[in-house]
């Protein structure tokens, strides 16, 4: 390193950044050229130093025998001329001892060629590693697609994907705490060393070894800078060496303060987040300029360990790491003492969006890919989806509840159900039970066969050949080549009219519209109303024996209902980027193909027929127009559930994901209660305004409003400090009391709740034998906090408030929902 190199800060602290910034990559050819020059040089070098060394030796050599030999001559001429000269027979010496003594070069030598052969080696290796040395800058790094912030269809942010990358920093827009912190943690004598700091090598390798194990490092900032822009993390000897020549070449050619803006830009900070600025972004809401003290400070420790402190999952350990960079920064003198407390005090507050809520995490995953198809993947976006996160949150919870209270007795391992606005928007989607033990998307990506559920396209299909709900066919046995199709219950009901057939989903009449209107023909309905899965060609295929998609039978289903053909379903409405300028925003499609509308009158009486007197009726909602279809495969190994309000196409299905038999479950059960479960709770909140409108903040999250108590039945109110049995059971003054509408747990969540309640009144009223009763706390009810937070389930016969207390819960994952 020549003593013209740029200029060092001094040594007691780091100085504010002077305005230059890291050199553009250069070009790959004039690196190699330059590290042609270099190992040249350093082969000349080592020649030389070879050559001279070898030189000294023999001089070394020549001298010392010189000497020999004249202590040989005058011993000789001292001797007596009669002395004899002993031979080596006589002097005890073995025959294999004269070829030594016979030698010309003393022993000495070939000592120096053991210790010489260890330095060529090491010379050569240094070599290697010299002359193999990667351009400055040309590393990849993996970081994945870029960052996609994604807002439900009211606005509110609720999941991140990607990795953000931010701006790059300037002298201007560096805080000088972020600075001082970074040097302080990471290399006190970043101002100090030439890249390779050798002091606080041999201190990180002593305290490594009296720690036994790595527990401190010893690269500089300016080797981790290296390591990011030139280098991979493997952990090797030839990695460092070559790291070690990184950071000097480095040194000779950029300022200290290009180094440390270079490093902050390359750093990850956990979450996605490369480079100080993108972190200061993904955290708290604002570029790096704007960052304070205690801000600094956090983003500092986090690159150290920054999957494991990163605040969006452990805000504790990044507040600790926090304290030891503030208390670093301390010693080394870029603040004071009393500065370094009052950034203790003050408060940091995360403006991060919030961790997805898992069972999002199949919506999310389905989007991805439309986004890369309609705005690539070129900087950061922001994609306004078409997700409604109270449907999405209720939903979810229906078919948790089914599942939970009757999927074990009836052999139903998993669930799927997509909600479709009439327009195409995709508002809810359950892609399976648990997105973290499955991310298959069952609503997507499975395909089932569909069972009656199919028998839409052939009514459809007769009736735009001219038949009509009132047309009469023939309920009775049916052979078609080697088919003889049956009904579910074995009986033949004579002359029916087609809309009884099928709302009461009789095969046979099935079978009969199938042959009459030709299976091609109705093929070319299910593509006309957007089914793309291959359907065979075969008379079964009435009773649905081609495999489908559930969101394309939700499709299907909604074109009847907006009278488009196809229906186009879709989960983007815009992406915005770093420019004013939108990437992409839908727009209306161009007015298509529409169904006759007699035609399509006439199925909707027959869907609405299903749900009041056929295989339906479980999804009746009083006071709501509905109409659907069940649909149940061969075997009892799918169970399906398609309906529809004026507003709303919903689709439920159910079964295993190995292909397994239910226990006998149809279509008009368990998918058809989800079905009803779920539009019941969705009229309340659209009837009672809760759902949010269009950009309204999200409220932040509580305990539900405390709902009336009940009537006393008998026994009227009991007051007192309650013992906790579980979490939905209570002994007050030794009566067991039940809570309404809750599920209880026990283990920690009681140990909890007990906690929670000792030595607080609890009122308890409508007690009698056997019954469940409402319970308040300091004017809130008991049974909603509890569930709100987590510490229990919501039984099938809760009310509302209770619900939706569990919802809340559900979709803030807190209490048995984390698990």
């Amino acid at each position: 390193m020549t003593p013209d190199a740029p200029e060092r800060a001094p040594a007691d602290g780091p100085r504010p950044p002077k305005p230059d910034s890291a050199p553009e990559a250069p070009d790959p050819r004039l690196a190699a050229r330059e590290a042609g020059r270099a190992a040249r040089d350093l082969f000349r070098h080592l020649r030389t130093l070879i050559a001279a060394a070898g030189r000294g030796l023999a001089r070394r050599g020549r001298a010392l025998s010189a000497r020999w030999a004249a202590r040989a001559r005058t011993a000789r001429m001292d001797r007596p001329a009669d002395t004899a000269i002993p031979q080596p027979e006589e002097r005890g010496l073995s025959r294999r001892m004269r070829p030594i003594l016979g030698r010309r070069h003393p022993a000495w030598l070939a000592a120096a060629g053991l210790v010489l052969l260890p330095v060529l080696a090491l010379a050569v290796y240094l070599f290697a590693a010299f002359v193999t040395l990667p351009p400055l800058g040309g590393a990849v790094v993996e970081t994945g697609q870029r960052a996609i912030t994604v807002e439900a269809d009211d606005g509110r942010v609720f999941a991140t994907r990607g990795s953000f990358r931010g701006q790059k920093l300037t002298a201007a827009d560096l805080p000088p705490h972020l600075a001082q912190a970074i040097v302080a943690i990471e290399d006190r004598r970043f101002y100090s060393h030439w890249g390779i700091d050798l002091r606080g090598l041999a201190r990180a390798v002593w305290r490594n070894l009296r720690g036994g194990g790595v527990r401190e490092g010893g690269s500089t900032i300016t080797q981790q800078y290296v390591r990011l822009i030139s280098l991979n993390q493997e952990k090797s000897l030839w990695r460092k060496v070559q790291e070690a020549f990184l950071a000097l070449r480095v040194e000779s050619m950029m300022s200290k303060d290009a180094i440390l803006l270079g490093y902050l830009d390359s750093a990850y900070f956990g979450a996605g987040a490369y480079g100080a600025d993108a972190a200061a972004r993904r955290y708290f809401g604002k570029p790096a300029k704007a960052l304070n003290l205690p801000e600094s400070a956090m983003l500092a420790g986090l690159v150290r360990a920054p999957s494991q402190l990163a605040p969006t999952r452990n805000l504790g350990g990044a507040k600790e790491r926090a304290d030891v960079v503030l208390q670093a920064m301390v010693e080394t003198g870029a603040i004071t003492q009393a500065e370094a407390d009052a950034a203790r005090k003050q408060s940091v507050t995360l403006k991060s969006p919030p961790e997805a809520p898992p069972g999002t995490n199949y919506f999310l995953d389905m989007i991805a890919g439309d986004v890369k198809r309609l705005a690539g993947t070129d900087g950061d976006m922001t994609v306004r989806s078409t997700l409604n996160l109270d449907l999405q949150s209720l939903a979810e919870g229906v078919v948790a509840r089914r599942l939970d209270k009757d999927g074990a007795r009836r052999k139903v391992g998993q669930a799927a159900m997509v909600v479709l606005s009439k327009e195409g928007a995709i508002l809810a989607m359950v892609g399976g039970r648990d997105y973290e033990d499955s991310q298959f998307n069952r609503a997507v990506q499975a395909k089932r066969q569909p069972g009656s559920l199919f028998k839409l396209l052939v009514y459809l299909t007769a009736y735009e050949k001219g038949y009509t709900p009132e047309s009469v066919m023939v309920d009775r046995p049916v052979q078609i080549g080697d088919w003889d199709p049956e009904n579910d219950d074995g009986r033949y009901r004579g002359p029916v009219p087609l809309r009884t057939a099928f709302a009461l989903s009789i095969n046979t009449v099935a079978a009969q519209l199938g042959q009459d209107v030709g299976i091609p023909a109705v093929i070319a309905t299910a593509r006309k109303l957007g089914i793309q899965s291959d359907l065979p060609n075969v008379p079964s295929l009435v009773l649905g024996s081609g495999a489908v998609s559930l969101l394309e039978m939700a499709r299907a289903y909604g074109s009847v209902l907006s009278g488009r053909t196809p229906l186009q379903a879709y989960d983007i409405q815009a992406i915005r980027g770093a420019a004013p300028q939108p990437l992409y925003v839908r727009t209306d499609p161009a007015p298509g193909a529409m169904l006759a509308q007699e035609p399509r009158t006439m199925m909707l009486d027959s869907l609405q027929a299903v749900v009041e007197s056929g295989t339906g009726r479980a999804a009746r909602v009083p006071g709501q127009i509905i109409g659907g279809k069940t649909g149940t495969s061969q075997d009892f190994r799918d169970a399906w559930f398609v309906g529809m309000t004026p507003d709303l196409v919903v689709g439920i299905w159910v079964g295993n994901d190995d292909d397994s038999s239910m226990n006998r479950m149809f279509g008009g059960e368990m998918p058809a209660g989800i079905f009803h479960d779920f539009i019941q709770r969705a009229t309340e909140k659209l009837a009672k305004g809760k759902l949010r409108p269009s950009a309204e903040p999200a409220e932040p999250a509580r305990a539900p409003a405390p709902a009336p108590a009940a009537e006393p039945v008998a026994g009227g109110e009991v007051r007192g400090v309650p013992e906790v049995i579980d979490t939905g059971t209570l002994n007050l003054r030794g009566r067991v009391v039940r809570l309404l509408g809750v599920v209880g747990e026990r283990g920690h969540l009681a140990r909890q709740l007990a906690s929670y309640l000792r030595r607080r009144e609890v009122v308890c009223t409508g007690l009698s034998d056997g019954a469940t009763a409402r319970c308040r706390i300091e004017g809130d009810d008991l049974a909603g906090l509890i569930l709100a937070a987590g510490g229990a389930r919501a039984s099938e016969d809760a009310p509302p408030d209770l619900l939706g207390a569990e919802e809340q819960a559900r979709a803030e994952r807190v209490g048995l929902w984390g698990r």
